[in-house]
């Protein structure tokens, strides 16, 4: 599914994360490791947000031949989510969900999952820091990606939006074959992620531990 080709990314000549040629096949994944090793930077980096040295493929495209066609592959949700303040819940999800190519429906079906009706249409500068998770999640899963990205999908967020979280993964994974990187210092419950596989980063490389 993921394949790395001769990866490095570096800021200011220090390496950060140094990965020769690893293929993560489809499934859920956690990435672990302790605080500063990485882990943001590395779904950044397959995002496509970061520069790094070599490239990065999903099947057989190429991030650094095939960008627009890459990223629409790829979803990302970041730890911290910040959005332009002025403009409403709803029209990010709009916005993205005509980016994404989502089916008609989708974004609407994803609010009223995740509790959102009630706020969707107030201005996203008077979100919460949980009300911003919300969205951002629900901006992830929007199109049809072969991959998401969740990076700290379990800060901020309350115990029923956990739960519809998971079974958002589930469904996903089981139903379309849409796998997942999970970046969290938080313990996931795997009992919740059936088949969770975890990528460990240490020493500034990763490690496939299954």
């Amino acid at each position: 599914m993921l394949h790395f080709n001769q990866f490095e990314k570096s800021y200011f000549n220090h390496l950060i994360l140094k990965i020769d040629n690893i293929k993560i096949p489809e499934g859920i994944f956690w990435i672990k490791g302790s605080n500063g090793v990485g882990k943001s930077t590395l779904l950044k980096a397959i995002a496509g947000i970061l520069s790094f040295k070599g490239d990065i493929a999903i099947g057989t495209v190429y991030l650094k031949h095939h960008g627009v066609s890459y990223r629409k592959l790829v979803n990302f949700a970041e730890a911290e989510p910040l959005y332009p303040e002025f403009l409403t819940g709803f029209e990010m999800v709009d916005l993205f969900a005509k980016a994404k190519e989502a089916v008609s429906g989708q974004g609407d079906t994803l609010i009223t999952d995740m509790g959102m009706k009630p706020y969707i249409h107030n201005p996203v500068g008077s979100y919460s820091s949980g009300m911003l998770k919300k969205l951002s999640l629900v901006l992830a899963f929007l199109g049809q990606p072969r991959l998401i990205l969740l990076d700290e999908p379990l800060n901020t967020i309350d115990v029923e939006s956990l739960e519809i979280l998971y079974r958002w993964i589930n469904k996903k994974y089981q139903n379309e074959k849409i796998s997942f990187l999970l970046s969290s210092h938080q313990s996931l419950d795997e009992a919740k992620l059936p088949g969770l596989k975890q990528i460990n980063i240490e020493d500034k490389k990763i490690t496939l531990n299954f």
